[in-house]
């Protein structure tokens, strides 16, 4: 059995993560009507992106924008950037990135100065352009990491999470629960470690290698004892 076109239905859920401007507001309509009329979705699937879409169009543009930030760009777990999930900061990145242009490249789809390869939007916008069967094995190759994002924006109870259990299912895969790592408090990130504390302390755990460099404000207290100590030992 051949399997059913879900290109239209990809853009508009790439279209659907991308930043909820008055543009993006002014389409949903079109959206809705489009991904109902290609039917790659089951009925449950196409519920769920109804209620993103109403909400979309509902809700005050300002607080959208300000929730797509919280959402997307200031934590890890819902990060759109699939290979942060995969690599992290490590240098299997770059040429994780390459690889991923030079596919596009070979499709025909060449990207903005400005745009990332392994940005959701633009990863699902080149998948939209293969058949179906070919585009169905590259989402099932991402489908953990759909899974893990799914069961973040489900645990922060996002409408968003509709997106990602939709790709999910156009994958083939049904979302199962995974642990999510809680994010580091913004206060707990920026805490200054404490001065040579043993190995337990930021930045000493691993010897060999490469860290991160922390500048420690002296103790003020401390700082005029020791001068007060020299000034004696020196008279």
């Amino acid at each position: 059995m051949a399997l059913k076109s879900a290109s239209i239905t990809l853009r508009v859920l790439a279209r659907l993560l991308s930043y909820p401007n008055a543009a993006l507001k002014s389409d949903l309509a079109d959206m809705q009507s489009a991904v109902h009329a290609e039917q790659a979705l089951g009925k449950d699937r196409l519920a769920e992106i109804d209620a993103l879409t109403k909400h979309l169009a509902h809700s005050d543009t300002l607080e959208l924008e300000g929730e797509f930030v919280e959402l997307f760009d200031r934590g890890h777990a819902t990060s759109l950037h699939l290979f942060e999930h995969v690599h992290g900061d490590s240098r299997e990145r770059g040429p994780a990135m390459i690889d991923l242009v030079q596919t596009y490249e070979k499709a025909g789809l060449f990207l903005g100065p400005d745009e990332m390869p392994d940005y959701l939007p633009v990863v699902l916008e080149f998948v939209s352009t293969q058949p179906p069967k070919e585009a169905r094995a590259f989402l099932g190759e991402m489908a953990h990491i759909f899974n893990a994002i799914f069961n973040a924006l489900q645990e922060r109870q996002s409408a968003y999470a509709s997106v990602l259990g939709a790709l999910l299912e156009l994958s083939g895969e049904k979302a199962s629960p995974v642990k999510v790592i809680p994010d580091e408090a913004l206060d707990a990130a920026w805490e200054e470690p404490v001065v040579f504390d043993g190995c337990s302390s930021k930045g000493q755990a691993k010897p060999g290698q490469a860290q991160a460099i922390h500048f420690v404000k002296p103790d003020a207290a401390k700082t005029s004892a020791r001068a007060t100590a020299t000034a004696g030992a020196t008279r």
